[in-house]
């Protein structure tokens, strides 16, 4: 079977612009979704659960609901802060994980045929466990510190840049105003830009580990050597595809909104006794299944932008082309005797002689 006939036909190996990266990966996880939110489902129930038992212990430890001690209060939002960042970073390098040991099936599907599968993609997963956590355990902390520090630094540009705007337009307030929007525009795409550009940088890691079976290390630095022109198409990518699933999701999220108003929940108050426990876990597991539903494209874009890097970087369709009509090329044996080789031997004593002899030599001048 040819490669070109075991690929869909709307996912051939061309070179991918932002839309078509969109356009393909939604396109092939709809026709595949049942499969992908069975896939990304373990991890995601997995932080759900934590968390929610996290807040319950919470509740329990700090009387949330009975006491109104301002100190016990306190306690309680630290907690869950504290909480929910350990927990995120759990979840977020189980889903690495997870995305890590899917891209082998899917690049093997893309390019192969081969099936996509929940017991293959596991089986894949457990073969490379440590090098996967490990991976993941540095990606999630680079890009979590460095996505804090880009983020307060655009926020404090872009408040700067709307004061001084404020200020100096101060005597016409329309055109501070359009000119604060178009400020505070341009330092959000800024800062998405400056996080995208390193994101970038990790984003081949888990294919490269499963696909090329290279390790840690290596694999950050060969994602970093693939990743050059990529930061639009992957901005495209999470940016369109988290707009969408939550977008989606307001469908459940509004309703549920209603509801809580209509019970009495103010939701501006910082008291945690006036967001109900049941109010609160509704919100969790809505959020939580927007991973659900989000991690798939995100895997399948990334695969996706890795198969394209490799097609123009270093024509990996035509060394897939040529590997499947030809075969791999035989290495020489090497008790092979070559007919040659006995002039090759004469003609280099010959030329060693001649240097031997030449004047350059005695010289000092070769």
């Amino acid at each position: 079977m040819s490669i070109f006939t075991s690929l869909n036909s709307s996912l051939t190996l061309t070179p991918l612009g932002a839309g078509d990266l969109v356009d393909r990966a939604v396109r092939f996880y709809r026709n595949n979704f049942w499969t992908f939110v069975l896939i990304a489902a373990p991890p995601v129930v997995a932080g759900t659960l934590i968390s929610l038992s996290w807040m319950i212990i919470g509740r329990g430890l700090f009387s949330i609901g009975s006491s109104r001690n301002a100190s016990d209060l306190s306690l309680y939002y630290i907690f869950s802060w504290l909480g929910n960042i350990f927990i995120w970073m759990i979840e977020a390098v189980a889903a690495l994980v997870v995305m890590g040991g899917a891209s082998r099936s899917f690049v093997r599907h893309m390019l192969f045929g081969e099936p996509i599968t929940f017991k293959e993609i596991y089986k894949n997963i457990w073969r490379r466990l440590a090098g996967l956590i490990s991976a993941s355990l540095i990606i999630t902390i680079l890009l979590g510190f460095t996505g804090l520090i880009i983020f307060y630094i655009g926020l404090i540009i872009g408040a700067l840049a709307v004061a001084a705007a404020i200020y100096v337009f101060s005597f016409a307030p329309f055109i501070a105003f359009i000119v604060s929007i178009a400020l505070g525009a341009a330092a959000i795409t800024g800062t998405l830009w400056l996080f995208f550009l390193l994101a970038s940088r990790f984003a081949y890691v888990p294919q490269v580990m499963l696909v090329e079976g290279q390790g840690v290390f290596a694999a950050i630095g060969r994602s970093a050597s693939l990743a050059s022109g990529n930061v639009k198409r992957l901005a495209a990518l999470f940016v369109f595809t988290t707009v969408a699933a939550y977008s989606a999701l307001l469908l459940f999220y509004v309703p549920l909104a209603w509801y809580a108003w209509a019970s009495g929940i103010e939701f501006f108050s910082f008291d945690a006794d006036m967001l109900p426990a049941w109010y609160q876990v509704a919100n969790q597991v809505l959020s939580q299944a927007s991973l659900i539903l989000l991690m798939p494209v995100w895997m399948i874009g990334l695969c996706l932008l890795y198969i394209d890097e490799r097609v123009r970087h270093e024509g990996y369709d035509i060394e897939l082309m040529a590997a499947q009509r030809l075969g791999e090329i035989p290495a020489v044996p090497s008790s092979f005797a070559n007919p040659l080789q006995p002039a090759l031997a004469n003609a280099q004593a010959r030329a060693s002689e001649q240097t031997r002899n030449s004047p350059f030599i005695t010289l000092g001048l070769k």
